[in-house]
């Protein structure tokens, strides 16, 4: 198996990350996709009442040893059993999906690039840069519509921990990006350059047509 390569792409919460990741595979199908939220501790004691007495917008929130351990086996060509976790009573299940290897890892989330020994696995490093009342708006909706909160508790939550943790610890590490992408996954010039770069890497020089991605 050729070397395996592992794209991240990190950002604040509802700067658009996911939206690229969907971008991707439309023009792109032989890759992985390895969310960091399924690797977030679990914390079953939080409800829309005490909502910031877990901070999901620390470092810490997440459990980095894990996501060591599978990123390293997924660049070795080895399988993983990725968790799965329950946003509505914030708990790690006890489901696994299992991931095979490929060439291309996508990783995606707000903190991947925080840790340095997560960060030394990743390749390529993109950084989705979009205006805070954007993000706000997007993780509103997202939060009342999925995960079962109310409004009060979404502003709670923005203004004690998420708004304070992004312009501590996910801003600047925008300084390890790459890449910085504005406007998310509607920038097509900057998608147009990271299909070129997966295409790269799935199609080398090896007297294989790469498909039309259509951009």
């Amino acid at each position: 198996m050729p070397p395996v390569k592992i794209i991240g792409i990190s950002g604040g919460s509802g700067s658009g990350k996911t939206t690229i990741v969907r971008k991707i595979s439309e023009m792109v199908s032989d890759f992985v996709f390895l969310p960091q939220d399924n690797y977030y501790k679990s914390a079953e004691f939080i409800n829309n009442r005490n909502i910031t007495a877990f901070n999901f917008d620390h470092p810490d929130a997440f459990d980095n040893e894990l996501l060591i351990e599978h990123l390293t086996a997924l660049k070795n060509g080895d399988p993983i059993d990725m968790p799965v976790y329950d946003f509505v009573h914030h708990r790690r299940t006890e489901q696994t999906t299992r991931i095979q290897p490929s060439k291309l890892v996508i990783f995606e989330g707000i903190m991947i690039f925080t840790n340095k020994q997560v960060r030394e696995l990743i390749d390529l490093k993109i950084f989705v840069d979009t205006p805070d009342d954007i993000r706000f708006i997007r993780r509103l909706t997202r939060d009342i519509k999925e995960r079962g909160r109310t409004v009060d508790s979404v502003v709670e939550q923005y203004l004690t921990v998420v708004r304070p943790g992004h312009y501590e610890f996910i801003e600047p590490t925008k300084a390890y990006a790459d890449i910085i992408i504005p406007e998310g996954g509607f920038n097509e010039r900057a998608l147009d350059v990271l299909v070129s770069f997966i295409n790269s890497v799935i199609y080398p020089m090896e007297g294989r047509e790469k498909p039309d991605t259509g951009i």
